[in-house]
């Protein structure tokens, strides 16, 4: 498929007269794609029942006639404050008991019914309208679930549909009280109507209830979302998508994806570094205007899985956002790097936040491709020089990589949720292993660790994964690596009598220790492990041993077990390890150029700010050299 760009529109910003010669400058910048409408439900809608499309009609056929295919967003984020009036216990609430008001967006509760009964009626009526107008060629529903922190909610609502989710789930009190272990501390209940919300306990609540909760919330997301696919396949035939963010966690975008045709996300490399990053300052300054070498790609990767092969970036970052601690503007060229390295990892369509920048509200100082006053931004020229790219590279086809990373969301709540030691998470531990397969040269996929399991692989990493059912040993590879705290507890956080996915390995963990951030287990030979650190015993070949003479990674028949979180070092040794041991040929980069393969190309992606040699090759400093596959990569 050949890559496409385009960008994010809101006509209602704007004088009607603009529209035309907005969309005609989008055609010229080589721009194909326009999102619309995900906001604007006060302008559809003003009173209840009071139905506005009509300017919505012109605003599509002004864009489609230019040649523009329209995303059209349900507006479901953004409820109107007649809303509020109708349903006032609409509103999230939370883990304080405090509402989430009515003043920005994402002001609802995921559980509240009537408000999405409101949410499949106005995503029906803009169905029958709009389902089959030529120039609707994608629908997106809502708009960045979970962010602002609004997947879990505190609600009496939540409550209500939390009591059901549990009776569903268990049956009968009696199966919930063993299976949350409530006879400890004397919390066993007498019926589901006595369970309450994991919130405002005297100290922390039972880890098995909090992590119960999580699921039923990340299940609620994926309800809310159902419930307008299903008002929409009917009338439409084309795609269904949402854009997901970066670092959001907290709810299962595997599943909520089973249901869409396309993932997409919302791709901030300079606001994420100093938002969502943990990194040194060194670290920061270096990429401060280029963004983390690493972490745009390992989003790529994740929704490419999510959306099963099929995924764009719906807002790409043109400029200085808004919402950051700190927002400088890109480099020169990085709005194309990122752009490009997008379609290295298989997107379908770059899309650029925003058009023009607003003048008015909370987003006022997020630069657009144009200033308020209809001047170019910088990025404007650099989305041209993009398309032009596009425009010669042709079809970009991905490939199975030889080296996947089983991803699992619900991992992340579990340690959430009882951490064990300050600065271990979930996502850390991924993106550490993900970083070093990518300083290393390697293509990474990206799996649910939960789907249908995939033969093919060389290398698989399983580290971190809370709960190891039969689908995640089944995933076939050479090597598989796991650890730490693989399979440590049960669905229900409860410490298992045995781990399943080790069967081919004697190994043990006879007790966990976690460290604070200024102290390190030395290994022999180089490297440390820090944060978390399991000690380990069995039979199975101690491979790597820390200064005291304990395992710090044993092995054998396929299947190694990782003791600690390793550092940067470690990470290194034990992808070399592993590497040699199945006959992976390694590319080690210099620091900040990263390189991509597909069917046709390598791309070599330089994310520092001066030109960096590699193999013979020069990469010029934020810049992108794409190679043909037969060709080269040295000399």
């Amino acid at each position: 498929m050949k890559p496409e760009l385009g960008v994010c529109y809101y006509p209602e910003h704007w004088p009607e007269d603009m529209w035309a010669e907005d969309a005609a400058r989008m055609v010229e910048t080589g721009l194909t794609w326009v999102r619309i409408g995900e906001f604007a439900w006060s302008r559809m809608e003003p009173s209840p029942g009071d139905l506005q499309f009509e300017w919505l009609d012109r605003a599509i056929d002004v864009l489609g006639a230019a040649g523009l295919k329209v995303v059209l967003g349900t507006p479901t984020a953004t409820p109107p404050r007649w809303m509020l009036d109708k349903h006032p216990d609409m509103l999230a609430v939370d883990a304080q008991g405090q509402p989430r008001k009515f003043g920005s967006r994402r002001h609802y509760c995921f559980s509240h019914q009537d408000f999405i009964e409101e949410c499949t009626r106005i995503a029906r009526i803009m169905g029958e309208r709009y389902g089959r107008n030529p120039h609707v060629a994608a629908w997106q529903i809502d708009n960045e679930y979970g962010c602002h922190e609004t997947t879990v909610s505190y609600s009496q609502p939540a409550l209500q549909a939390f009591r059901l989710w549990l009776a569903d789930q268990y049956g009968t009190v009696e199966v919930l009280n063993t299976a949350w272990g409530n006879v400890f501390w004397a919390m066993e209940y007498d019926s589901f109507d006595q369970i309450d919300l994991p919130n405002l306990t005297v100290t922390e609540p039972n880890p098995a209830h909090v992590l119960a909760f999580r699921r039923f919330s990340s299940d609620q997301v994926a309800v809310f979302n159902k419930a307008q696919v299903d008002v929409l396949r009917p009338l439409t035939d084309a795609p269904l998508l949402h854009n997901y963010m970066g670092r959001i966690l907290d709810f299962d975008h595997f599943k909520v994806g089973e249901d869409l045709d396309i993932a997409t996300w919302d791709s901030y490399p300079i606001g994420f570094l100093s938002d969502r990053l943990e990194a040194d300052e060194a670290h920061k300054i270096t990429f401060l205007q280029q963004g983390d070498p690493d972490l745009q790609a390992f989003h790529h990767d994740l929704y490419r899985a999510v959306g099963r092969g099929r995924w764009w970036v719906m807002e790409q970052q043109p400029g200085p956002v808004n919402w950051a601690p700190y927002n400088p503007a890109p480099l020169p060229g990085m709005v194309r790097l990122w752009s490009l390295e997008a379609v290295a990892h298989g997107a379908e369509v770059v899309s650029y936040f925003r058009w023009r920048q607003a003048p008015f509200g909370q987003e006022q100082m997020h630069a657009g491709l144009l200033t308020p006053n209809n001047a170019p931004a910088p990025a404007l020229a650099e989305a041209r020089q993009t398309a032009d790219d596009l425009a010669q590279l042709g079809a970009v086809t991905q490939t199975q990589a030889d080296v996947a990373i089983l991803f699992d969301y619900a991992s992340d709540w579990a340690w959430t949720t009882q951490p064990q030691g300050a600065g271990f998470n979930y996502f850390r531990l991924v993106f550490s292993a993900y970083r070093a397969l990518r300083r290393a040269g390697l293509s990474v996929d990206l799996l649910s660790a939960s789907e249908t399991p995939k033969a093919g692989y060389k290398l698989l990493f399983a580290h971190g994964l809370a709960t190891l059912d039969d689908k995640a040993e089944q995933h076939q590879s050479q090597l598989t690596v796991y650890g730490p705290r693989s399979g440590a507890i049960t669905r229900d956080f409860q410490i298992p009598k045995a781990r399943p996915g080790l069967s081919e390995l004697d190994c043990e963990v006879d007790l966990v220790e976690t460290l604070p951030p200024n102290v390190r287990r030395e290994v022999v030979g180089g490297g440390a492990a820090q944060h978390w650190v399991d000690r380990l015993s069995g039979s199975a070949p101690d491979l790597l041993t820390y200064a005291d003479g304990t395992p710090a990674l044993k092995g054998e028949n396929g299947v190694w077990y990782l003791s600690g979180f390793p550092d940067e070092a470690l990470w290194d040794r034990v992808i070399s390890m592993a590497a040699q041991e199945v006959g992976l040929t390694l590319h080690p980069l210099p620091a900040g150029l990263r390189r991509r393969e597909t069917e046709q190309h390598v791309f070599l992606i330089n994310y520092t700010s001066a030109p960096v040699s590699w193999n013979g090759r020069e990469i010029a400093a934020c810049d992108v050299l794409i190679l043909k596959k037969h060709a080269p990569e040295g000399g």
